[in-house]
């Protein structure tokens, strides 16, 4: 891993994502949407996941996020990950993989409720219940 740069986040399909890391407003693209993640550095190397969302525009909304102050006070969130996305559709997708797959403390919506509480996206649904045969 390198400590400033980019992450690979796994999510519940197994699928990798592959993150930036932005220090300073100007690291993140103001013309682009995508998802982000806040995430807890302690140890230098070792990164938890506090939150994960999705953007229109990622540096309108992770500058001045409602729950940034929260995720940075009480949960100690020291970065903002974010990874650019085009349309709409493949940022729900990826944002509920990564919830399911994470389970931030702050995402509330997304999580499962049950081992057999499945995705609400259809192509996520369809790579979980693949996975779900194969673990039978």
């Amino acid at each position: 891993m390198i400590p400033f740069g980019w992450h690979v986040w796994k999510g519940e399909t197994g699928k990798r994502h592959r993150f930036r890391i932005a220090l300073f407003r100007s690291d993140i693209p103001s013309d682009s949407g995508g998802i982000y993640v806040f995430v807890r550095r302690s140890w230098f190397f070792f990164l938890k996941p506090v939150y994960v969302g999705k953007a229109a525009n990622l540096r309108e909304r992770l500058w001045g996020h409602e729950k940034w102050e929260k995720a940075f006070f009480k949960a100690g969130a020291t970065e903002r990950h974010f990874k650019r996305v085009r349309t709409e559709s493949d940022r729900q997708i990826i944002e509920e993989d990564l919830i399911r797959g994470l389970n931030p403390p702050m995402n509330t919506l997304l999580k499962t409720g049950a081992r057999d509480d499945g995705p609400s996206q259809g192509r996520l649904r369809k790579k979980w219940l693949r996975r779900k045969r194969r673990a039978a």
